[in-house]
């Protein structure tokens, strides 16, 4: 794995494909929006992990949230999401990092991430999303991780992916945050084919 180029990839998927020929890809990403509704006020921080050109701070900037930020590898792909927000996008924080990599300057209030962290199979980049998370969130912030499950796909976009359970998310994650809830959740690709997702939420201690 040390070999490939994870930054290389995803740039080419983005150069490649359009919006909505991404497995991916999600008009309305309800779940995401109705965790941070409930666990976040208008003006707290909150990140979206691999957002990419998500349409979740569009709907975000729609429901009035005023500090967000958007992380990717792909610097194409935030490209497309400042392209179609126009002026709006200028309210957004934006930074093209490998997640392995990011070095927070401040802590968020929400940690979002859908469909990042299964592409994490090294035991070594898995200990440094464990690092990156724990100091960026705040003490009491949520955490909402979407990854395929033990149900779901083995394989997205030509690379492997780490399947997951709820109890494994929890077990992952338990030095640093409390477990709130977890919840299994069908996605329809735009090819009309099912992936099986897990969602948990956590609580910094």
């Amino acid at each position: 794995m040390k070999t490939f180029n994870r930054k290389a990839h995803w740039e080419s998927i983005y150069n490649t494909k359009a919006l909505n020929e991404v497995s991916w890809y999600q008009p309305t990403p309800k779940t995401s929006l109705d965790f941070i509704q409930k666990h976040a006020q208008k003006g707290d921080a909150i990140i979206d992990v691999g957002g990419g050109d998500s349409f979740l701070t569009d709907h975000l900037l729609e429901l009035g949230y005023t500090n967000l930020t958007v992380l990717d590898i792909s610097e194409k792909a935030i490209n497309r999401a400042k392209a179609r927000l126009g002026a709006k996008a200028d309210v957004v924080k934006w930074i093209v990092c490998d997640i392995t990599e990011f070095e927070p300057t401040e802590q968020y209030t929400i940690w979002h991430d859908r469909a990042v962290f299964h592409f994490l199979t090294d035991a070594e980049d898995i200990a440094k999303y464990q690092q990156v998370v724990a100091s960026a969130v705040t003490a009491k912030g949520k955490k909402l991780i979407g990854t395929f499950s033990e149900s779901g796909p083995k394989k997205c976009s030509g690379i492997e992916i780490k399947q997951y359970s709820g109890n494994l998310l929890k077990e992952t994650f338990k030095r640093d945050f409390e477990p709130l809830e977890c919840f299994f959740e069908n996605h329809t690709t735009p090819f009309d084919t099912i992936q099986n997702f897990v969602f948990c939420s956590f609580e910094k201690k």
